[in-house]
């Protein structure tokens, strides 16, 4: 995934960041895939990692799945 994005508001590049909550964990996206392997035979869900942009200008904030970066 490329670290280049651009805002549709304002034109201008958007920079990355990171998130993660108060207490200091990251955040990640839970979808409807099964994981690989024996976990995913016990139903468990794979998880993504979000790529976080935000807009020096407007503030607008955008998260993109990594598809590639699954625990």
């Amino acid at each position: 995934m490329t670290d280049q994005r651009r805002c549709p508001d304002c034109g201008v590049d958007m920079e990355r960041m990171d998130v993660q909550t108060t207490d200091g964990f990251k955040l990640h996206l839970v979808t409807n895939e099964p994981k690989r392997g024996l976990l995913g035979g016990i139903g468990m869900k794979e998880t993504l990692a979000p790529s976080v942009y935000v807009c020096p200008e407007c503030g607008l904030v955008r998260l993109y799945a990594d598809r590639d970066e699954t625990d």
